[in-house]
């Protein structure tokens, strides 16, 4: 039901990280998206291309959001939203009632965890 998409990592600059991480380990860029709020890149190896790293920028953050850790959240890619979720919560003890959202290549839920970790679910609407 559930395939691992990517970790994401909270970065200062944005240019700066992605040439670090194409330098030192041979990722590319596979999406670049900027928001008014936001900016995020998606990186993947050509060896490795089913698991990405994301880079998140804030521009002018919002909430605690930006502050939350460097490396913010765990990502599950799902085929159903609404079907994971209930199978989130018929399978732990977790009561997870998250607002879907708009993602950059879909949409999404973002729910704590048992340990407070930031999980994250994704139905990718386009390739």
């Amino acid at each position: 039901m559930f395939t691992f998409e990517h970790v994401a990592i909270m970065v200062k600059n944005m240019d700066e990280s992605i040439h670090f991480y194409e330098q030192v380990f041979g990722f590319e860029v596979r999406f670049r998206k900027k928001r008014a709020d936001r900016e995020m890149t998606f990186l993947y190896m050509k060896n490795a291309p089913e698991i990405e790293i994301e880079l998140i920028q804030d521009i002018d953050p919002v909430g605690e959001y930006h502050t939350t850790g460097v490396v913010h959240h765990l990502a599950f890619r799902v085929e159903n939203l609404e079907n994971a979720l209930d199978y989130v919560n018929e399978n732990s003890s977790l009561a997870v009632s998250a607002e879907v959202k708009p993602a950059g290549e879909g949409r999404m839920v973002l729910f704590e965890g048992l340990n407070g970790e930031i999980l994250q679910l994704i139905e990718k609407t386009s390739a």
